[in-house]
């Protein structure tokens, strides 16, 4: 069953908060190898004239993420099936870095729906604001979901 095409262009209403924690950017950054220790040191973050620990630029996505398989996955008219969904590509474009103690929302638009053989290509734009709807970030992200298997015959 292929995706949806109507849902090109479809906007869907901003996230409920999500409140950053110094246990959350330090446990990212140890996953992804981190190394700088303003991930993971309080004294080294304020040294570098941040107000608390700063997450690593890509945990980003451990926000948007979250957002994007609650809206458009789960949307039941985009008709995506999960298990036929493959990560193409992940962009991101930062205003100002994420420390603890932000609380963001996340507002996700689907740019496009384009048919590429039996497969779908999904493109979703996720926009980051913080507590006083300054922007943080800008996600772009593409999945590929897979089409049905040919039987042969």
């Amino acid at each position: 069953m292929p995706v949806n095409p109507g849902i090109s262009g479809r906007c869907y209403s901003p996230s409920r908060p999500y409140d950053v924690g110094r246990e959350a950017i330090r446990a990212f950054a140890e996953a992804v190898w981190a190394g700088d220790q303003a991930h993971c040191s309080l004294e080294a973050a304020r040294a570098l004239g941040y107000p608390d620990l700063v997450a690593p630029p890509t945990y980003v996505i451990s926000v948007t993420q979250r957002v994007e398989y609650a809206t458009v996955v789960s949307d039941p008219e985009a008709g995506i099936d999960f298990s036929r969904v493959l990560h193409a590509d992940q962009r991101f474009s930062h205003v100002r870095p994420i420390v603890a103690g932000d609380s963001l929302t996340v507002a996700v638009s689907v740019d496009s729906v384009r048919r590429l053989g039996s497969n779908d290509m999904v493109s979703i734009r996720s926009i980051v604001k913080d507590a006083d709807g300054a922007d943080v970030a800008v996600v772009t992200s593409t999945m590929l979901v897979r089409g049905e298997e040919e039987v042969a015959a």
